[in-house]
């Protein structure tokens, strides 16, 4: 959570981008902005100056399967060269290893971790991978990322509806072709 003295520097912030724009700070409108701004920075920035994640559970398993996928996994994100938003979908799947899997519920919030800060898809997507390898140590693990960044929707080229696709694999991901088109056959369908 974002300290009261922070708070206030980007309540300023804002103060005087919406004087540079030409608008009144004051009117009754934009009154209430800077302070909510502030806010809602404290949470999709959440991530920034947050210990390591270490909200999760392992658990034994006797036998575990030849690949653990959650698909469709929504998450925000703020492109860290213009600060406007990007979203869309993870895909993560892993082979578990050391006879240990993790709670299905803790992938989402890895996911909300990595994404909680100014990024580019592209290292979120690595950063997700490294994340889970850290925790788990499986045989390997593929993430994929869809996305739709405002910051080439709003500005810039100004395509809308455009997806951005990226892609990490490590361990037997990486080396059997066969075990990755699975992957993406199954994310696809």
């Amino acid at each position: 959570m974002m300290d009261e003295t922070n708070q206030k520097k980007i309540e300023q912030a804002v103060k005087m981008i919406l004087e540079a724009v030409g608008e009144d700070p004051n009117r009754d409108g934009l009154q209430e902005t800077p302070a909510r701004v502030a806010r809602m920075y404290s949470q999709v920035f959440a991530s920034v100056n947050a210990p390591a994640f270490d909200n999760y559970k392992l658990f034994p398993v006797e036998e575990t399967t030849e690949m653990v996928l959650i698909k469709d996994i929504p998450f925000y994100s703020m492109c860290e060269h213009h600060l406007l938003p990007f979203f869309g979908q993870v895909h993560v799947a892993y082979i578990p290893d050391h006879k240990r899997v993790m709670g299905l519920s803790k992938i989402p919030r890895l996911i909300d971790y990595c994404a909680k800060r100014p990024n580019v898809q592209e290292r979120m997507t690595v950063n997700i991978a490294k994340e889970l390898n850290r925790i788990l140590d499986p045989k390997g693990i593929a993430v994929s990322v869809s996305a739709r960044h405002m910051c080439m929707e709003m500005r810039g080229v100004e395509k809308t509806g455009s997806q951005t696709e990226s892609s990490y694999y490590t361990g037997q991901f990486k080396t059997d072709n066969e075990l990755r088109r699975e992957f993406l056959q199954r994310i696809s369908g």
